[in-house]
């Protein structure tokens, strides 16, 4: 099993910014992809951005110009770097990882979620 914990979220203002971290931990053999979702009241769980073990990134188009992902893979760790955020951002953040542990196929994980609001 891969346990993730989210950190970071909370209450910012419009046009703030917040980090969110995600550390992926138990007898992991590898990570593939590490990311993130986001789902509003009323919503379905949508794409936020994703980012594999090479590096390569992909993200919603309503985030493109103001989110950032990035890894740290020594750590098992992703982090979502918020800018410009909008009260349409608001949503809890569910960071998501393809992986596998020892002697098992690559397999989904979710992590609990964080709350991110966005309101003056």
């Amino acid at each position: 099993q891969v346990q993730l914990v989210e950190s970071g979220g909370g209450l910012v203002q419009p046009g703030g910014s917040l980090r969110l971290s995600c550390v992926a931990s138990g007898r992991i053999f590898s990570i593939a992809l590490m990311g993130w979702y986001r789902q509003a009241p009323g919503k379905q769980r949508g794409l936020v951005a994703t980012i594999t073990s090479g590096g390569s990134t992909n993200y919603a188009d309503s985030v493109k110009d103001r989110f950032h992902i990035s890894r740290d893979n020594s750590k098992n760790t992703v982090y979502l770097q918020m800018n410009s955020l909008k009260s349409e951002d608001t949503a809890a953040y569910y960071c998501y990882t393809i992986a596998s542990t020892t002697g098992a196929p690559l397999t989904n994980y979710w992590g609990q979620g964080t709350q991110v609001t966005v309101s003056s």
